[in-house]
C-alpha cells in the first residue's frame, strides 16, 4: 500500500513562504479545522480568527502554515517556523514541472518565462543548464525567498 506524504519546510516566516509556494504551484490554503469557508473568503483571516478563538497568542500565530493541491494529487506542503537561518544546500529539493511535453529551445523559452514570473514573486535565479540529450532536457536552478533551492524542469 502506498503512503501519502507531506513535504515540510523549515522557515523564518511560514506564512510568507507558504504564500510564495502557493502561487508557484497553484495550491490553496486549507480552511481551519471545522470551518467551512465561503468561496471568496480569505483563508488567512479565517486562520487568525480560529487561532484567536482557541487562545493562541498573536505573536505565535505565524509558527506554522500549510498549502494543499486543490485537485488532491500533489503532496501537502507544511511550513514550520525555526529560529535558525538556512546554512547549507538542500539535500532534497522540489522540481517544478513548468514545461511538460516541450523540448529544446521551445522548452527552455517556456522555462525562462516561468523563471521571470517567479523572480517577480521573490525567487532568485541561480543558473541555467542547457539541454544535453538524452540525459537532460535542460532546467533552471532557482531559490525561493528563504534560499531553498528548487529547479524549473
Amino acid at each position: 500500500m502506498s503512503r501519502h506524504i507531506q513535504v515540510t519546510f523549515d522557515a523564518s516566516d511560514p506564512r510568507a513562504l507558504s504564500s510564495f509556494w502557493r502561487d508557484v504551484l497553484g495550491y490553496v490554503r486549507p480552511a481551519p479545522p471545522g470551518v467551512d469557508l465561503p468561496k471568496d473568503a480569505d483563508p488567512l483571516t479565517a486562520w487568525d480568527d480560529f487561532l484567536a478563538r482557541v487562545g493562541v497568542p498573536e505573536e505565535q500565530r505565524n509558527r506554522a502554515s500549510a498549502i494543499e493541491d486543490p485537485d488532491g494529487h500533489g503532496p501537502r506542503l507544511f511550513f514550520q517556523q525555526v529560529p535558525e537561518d538556512k546554512v547549507a544546500k538542500n539535500r532534497v529539493h522540489l522540481d517544478v514541472r513548468s514545461a511538460p511535453g516541450l523540448e529544446g529551445e521551445e522548452r527552455m523559452a517556456a522555462l525562462e518565462v516561468e523563471c521571470e514570473r517567479l523572480i517577480v514573486m521573490g525567487a532568485t535565479r541561480v543558473r541555467r543548464y542547457e539541454p544535453d540529450p538524452p540525459m537532460s532536457a535542460g532546467f533552471i536552478v532557482m531559490t525561493d525567498p528563504e534560499g531553498n533551492e528548487f529547479c524549473l524542469d
